[in-house]
């Protein structure tokens, strides 16, 4: 058995089996399940399998982080049951609107993504090759390669109407046929005459749509919608032929009268924006994702962002909003492994940190991502600095992108142009976010337990044992009755992952929350569904009452404390409706979260499976 199968074998163990699979697909470092239920899946279990770096559960896909060789564990999956490869939103999960059309939009263009960037890597390739004068631009050697770069673009129409009919579950041959339309050298023709056309006395908006981005997203929309009508209209004997006529004949029209220009005023609304921003603030963008890219790529969402790049392409003839970001991101990502590799005294993590941080240099992140920055928060932290400063200066300079590529020192081609200075700026760029970030990682430090193998704890027993007679123990009550849940099992990256700090998880069995220490209250929320404390003796507490449960706008919850009160244990916080929370389809699982678990030596929770209000829930030792 080979190593990729036998990993294969035991992810899919761990998401509960073949038969919890409805599909599964890959991106460049993610395998992207769509499950039948997610909370049969381990995810304590998957993130220990040796060869997975992390997995993250949002917007309706299930998603394990592999590194570079997730497309061979993929096969493998995919040799174990007869999956679908069109990943829908998982039928369990509560998924907020705009998390649906970030997640569709992702769904649509991760399959499109290599052929993008391989087209964008032959015109990188082909400006290096005229910048050293080994290529001239009058050979046909020159006008072929140019073709084959172009034709990811010019038929881009094509592609997305295939991809978005994978997506929206209608036939993609037809789809395919329809983003043809688009670009047919008749229509193509028309719009150059210039002449004014109709349809059945309807005009026909003249566009150039090669190059298309959210036009061919929309036809195949209403594609989906009209051929679900024919289907049911059409009798089974002659739907192979009337089913795609009536898709035809109601769609492609609609595509020419109204579609095509609606997507066309939302081009023209995007060219306003970016032209804004490249001469008012050319340096927000940048600076925005070389600091919070990190947190779009452990949500998988920065692919969500192409659209959006691919239309600045077509407006502007060059890129701003991904790529000097992005550069800046991935490069400080191998900052902070490599400050990591040469602090740590673990030779596992060096190794891993050694590995990671070159992988990110070639804009390969989520190993570098899941297995050292975040698991470890401060140089996460260092990362965004880093990446952030290294933004800014992409920003001031005008960095720019003319053709997409993975954001890496292999991607140095796509910003050459006439004019080479903006090359030497992308070098500037990568410097500044390996050497700041680094010296950040190196000043902020990784703690003594969080070097070596990350999972690895010290049992309260043993702490006990090593603890000098200095060391305190601080303990926190639990502030409510129920099953004790730990917090990696929350389906919450934000608390599952430590970002919000350490802590356990309660669902409870009653809707009453009492406090669990002595101290102050400093925040109520609005919403009453979440409540900060400090104890007299510093600890600070979130008590967050469910997930995502600010959207109940407070109506199942009431507050019995304000902002600046003195509290008691056992004095009455919060009560809550746990059936209402339910039956509005909101999970009620609390988390009890150290926020600045940072300033302590070890936070160490029950190991009670059942806890009643005032038992021990938390030992903080300092």
């Amino acid at each position: 058995m080979s190593k990729y199968s036998d990993l294969a074998k035991q992810i899919v163990e761990h998401v509960g089996g073949v038969k919890n699979i409805n599909s599964v697909t890959n991106c460049m470092t993610r395998l992207r399940f769509s499950l039948k239920d997610t909370h049969v899946a381990n995810v304590e279990k998957l993130e220990k399998i040796k060869g997975v770096q992390g997995v993250v559960n949002k917007n309706g896909q299930f998603q394990v982080v592999i590194g570079t060789d997730v497309a061979l564990v993929c096969e493998e999956i995919k040799r174990m049951g007869n999956f679908s490869e069109t990943i829908n939103t998982t039928g369990d999960e509560k998924v907020s609107v705009v998390n649906k059309v970030l997640g569709t939009i992702t769904a649509i263009f991760q399959p499109v993504i290599p052929a993008i960037c391989g087209a964008g890597m032959i015109k990188a390739v082909l400006a290096l090759l005229t910048a050293c004068h080994l290529l001239e631009t009058s050979s046909q050697t020159y006008t072929l390669l140019s073709m084959f770069a172009d034709s990811a673009f010019y038929f881009l129409p094509i592609i997305l109407a295939f991809s978005s009919a994978k997506r929206f579950n209608c036939n993609p041959y037809v789809a395919a046929v329809l983003g043809g339309i688009l670009i047919h050298p008749t229509f193509s023709g028309l719009v150059s005459a210039g002449d004014a056309v109709t349809f059945i006395g309807l005009p026909v908006k003249l566009i150039s749509y090669g190059s298309a981005v959210v036009p061919p997203i929309l036809i195949v929309l209403l594609q989906s919608y009209v051929e679900k009508f024919a289907k049911k209209i059409s009798p089974n004997a002659i739907k192979v032929f009337l089913v795609p006529l009536i898709v035809f004949l109601i769609v492609a029209p609609l595509a020419l009268i109204a579609i095509g220009p609606l997507g066309s005023i939302i081009g023209d609304g995007l060219y306003v924006v970016f032209d804004f921003l490249n001469n008012e603030a050319r340096w927000v963008i940048p600076v925005l994702m070389g600091a919070f890219c990190p947190l779009l790529v452990m949500t998988g969402m920065h692919y969500s962002l192409m659209p959006v790049q691919l239309a600045q392409y077509a407006t502007l003839g060059y890129g701003t909003l991904l790529g000097p970001g992005m550069l800046a991101s991935n490069l400080a990502q191998a900052g902070a492994c490599f400050a990591v590799a040469l602090r740590t005294k673990d030779k596992e993590l060096k190794g891993t940190a050694v590995s990671a941080g070159t992988t990110a240099l070639f804009g390969i992140t989520e190993p570098a991502l899941y297995g050292i920055t975040m698991r470890l928060k401060k140089p996460l932290l260092a990362v965004m600095i880093g990446g952030g400063v290294a933004g800014l200066w992409g920003g001031l300079t005008n960095m720019r992108t003319y053709a997409s590529a993975t954001a890496g020192i292999l991607a140095l081609p796509v910003y050459i142009t006439d004019d080479l200075s903006n090359v030497v700026n992308a070098v500037i760029c990568m410097i500044i976010a390996v050497v700041v970030t680094f010296f950040v990682t190196l000043f902020l430090g990784i703690k003594d337990e969080d070097e070596g193998t990350v999972e690895k704890t010290a049992s309260v027993e043993e702490l006990k044992k090593e603890a000098s007679p200095l060391n305190k123990v601080k303990v926190v009550a639990s502030p409510m009755s129920g099953e004790v849940v730990k917090l990696e099992q929350v389906n919450d990256e934000v608390f599952s992952k430590g970002i919000m700090g350490k802590g356990v998880a309660i669902r409870p069995s009653e809707g009453k929350v009492v406090s669990p220490i002595d101290g102050t209250v400093n925040a109520v929320f609005p919403s009453k569904h979440a409540i900060g404390l400090t104890s007299e003796d510093g600890i600070e507490i979130l008590i967050h009452i469910g997930l995502d449960t600010v959207e109940l706008d407070g109506k199942p919850f009431e507050a019995f404390v304000k902002n600046g009160d003195k509290v008691k244990k056992n004095d009455l916080l919060v009560t809550f409706d746990i059936e209402a929370i339910k039956k509005a389809g909101y999970d009620t699982v609390t988390p009890i979260i150290i926020t600045n678990s940072a300033d302590y030596v070890e936070i160490m929770e029950t190991d009670t499976l059942n806890i009643k209000r005032q038992d021990e829930l938390v030992k903080v030792f300092s």
